[in-house]
């Protein structure tokens, strides 16, 4: 009776150990981490960010293959057209905020020079601009490669990076003079809904990301000033640090987005209108002053993915999600091997009933504690010892099970 036990004990223990050692088991835990951050609603405070949704003009004509052939797969330009941005920045300038940001790639037609004209002539006024781009493997061989800085103080293993050779899609050259350019890169083989790219190599120099670009200038913060370990953090002056893996991504949530503020054109327009008046409107938008204002538009097909402004928020409030110590699984561990020796003492219909029920309350549980402290619990190990040892109490031979007691009868007695 107690060798059996002694021997699945052995078993429990040494499958995980296994799946705690292997990195391809261990990386099964990010489907459960992805349903997680999915499903759940971060505590914490309102980010300083100010997502103003320009929507697209219904009245310009467009040719989708003369699209296709001329923009890229994140090209707005020939969507919105150079005016509506300029009341764009016309409007938000009111309220003097502290980082401008466009995450479309601005490059109109050559019909449109004079809407683009006004447009640079409104950007020209903004302080910190910053204009999206896109990097590429494969540049123009007859075209000389612009020099972009990278980070001087970076330690760890590089090769996890994804490298680029050169510019793809990038703003013209007069609105280049007076931006900073950030690249929205979202390469497949690492970012995902819930990994976002901070660092890029190119030519061997550690390059920031347009998420990590627009804090930098956010904090007013130079790229000498920043220190990278790749797998582990970034430093930023007071204290700041960033999580990231080693291939320079960052784990967020994509709701982490709800916490900053939405607004459209026609909302910012009429709080500019309201704020010249002196309205209590327009006073409610003075907390842009502090703030990142992302400009977006996300009735645009060829839009990059909502993603950066989770990305940002999640910056701003520090609101990182980390894993729960790993003396959470040794105690999963030690807890299932401890309980293949009471397998015997439960029904099999119990035991699977009795799994169920932690399966829903241990889902509900990390869902908690996602939301409320930004740990997340896992979900293979736990759930996969539970059902694990509904398997073995199938698969074990019924002898080894408890047997009710047999109902003894007494013998009649004999007149």
């Amino acid at each position: 009776m107690q060798r059996p036990a002694i021997w699945l004990m052995l078993v429990v223990l040494l499958l995980g150990v296994l799946f705690l050692r292997e990195p391809r088991l261990e990386q099964s835990e990010e489907f459960f981490l992805r349903w997680l951050i999915k499903n759940s609603e971060p505590h914490g405070p309102t980010a300083p960010l100010t997502v103003v949704e320009i929507g697209h003009d219904a009245v310009m004509e467009r040719n989708p293959l003369k699209e296709s052939a001329e923009t890229s797969p994140h090209a707005g330009g020939s969507v919105v057209s150079p005016l509506e941005f300029a009341l764009f920045l016309q409007s938000v300038l009111e309220f003097q905020p502290t980082v401008v940001a466009f995450e479309n790639i601005l490059k109109w037609r050559e019909r449109d020079k004079d809407q683009e004209q006004v447009f640079i002539d409104q950007a020209m006024r903004v302080p910190r601009l910053l204009l999206a781009a896109e990097l590429t493997t494969t540049p123009d061989p007859d075209a000389p490669g612009p020099e972009i800085q990278g980070f001087s103080q970076v330690t760890g293993k590089r090769g996890d990076l994804v490298e680029f050779s050169g510019i793809g899609r990038q703003p013209g050259e007069e609105m280049r003079l007076i931006a900073t350019a950030g690249f929205i890169n979202l390469p497949d083989e690492i970012a995902d809904g819930i990994h976002v790219p901070l660092l890029f190599r190119y030519r061997g120099e550690v390059i920031p990301s347009f998420a990590l670009e627009a804090v930098l200038l956010w904090l007013r913060v130079t790229l000498a000033e920043v220190t990278i370990d790749l797998g582990s953090h970034i430093s930023l002056p007071q204290g700041r640090k960033i999580p990231i893996r080693a291939d320079g991504t960052l784990l967020i949530s994509p709701n982490a987005g709800k916490k900053a503020r939405r607004i459209t054109l026609n909302e910012l327009a009429l709080a500019t209108q309201q704020h010249d008046a002196g309205k209590k409107m327009g006073s409610e938008f003075e907390t842009i002053r502090d703030q990142i204002v992302l400009a977006r538009t996300p009735a645009n097909p060829l839009s990059p993915p909502d993603i950066f402004a989770a990305t940002l928020a999640t910056i701003q409030t520090n609101a990182y999600v980390h894993r729960v110590s790993w003396i959470f699984d040794c105690v999963i561990l030690l807890i299932a091997a401890v309980a293949v020796g009471k397998l015997r003492h439960i029904s099999r219909v119990d035991l699977v009933l009795g799994a169920i029920a932690f399966t829903a309350a241990y889902c509900l549980i990390a869902l908690a504690v996602v939301s409320r402290w930004l740990i997340w619990l896992p979900g293979c190990l736990p759930l996969g010892a539970v059902w694990l040892l509904v398997l073995i109490s199938i698969v074990t031979p019924h002898r080894y099970h408890a047997r009710r007691p047999k109902a003894t009868t007494m013998p009649a007695s004999i007149p």
